[in-house]
């Protein structure tokens, strides 16, 4: 298991890198509408979303994986 693919970007999937972009902005959005004194109770749909997305991307990271075998130096093609 390669466990630096959840949290190093370099390591991430597409999905991954999608849904940790769209969490980080709907924080941003967030944090800007609280500020405004506005509540939007939608986000938490959102961070489902975005979450849901991105724990897809993981499994399909960590399933996907050409380089499994690096560490132990015995590479079968």
């Amino acid at each position: 298991m390669e466990w630096s693919k959840i949290y190093n970007p370099k390591q991430m999937n597409s999905f991954q890198f999608v849904a940790l972009t769209g969490i980080i902005m709907s924080a941003l959005a967030h944090v800007l509408l609280h500020l405004w004194g506005k509540e939007v109770e939608s986000f938490n749909y959102l961070y489902l979303c975005w979450g849901v997305l991105f724990i897809f991307g993981t499994v399909q990271n960590l399933r996907h994986d050409p380089s499994d075998d690096d560490h132990h130096h015995h590479h079968h093609h």
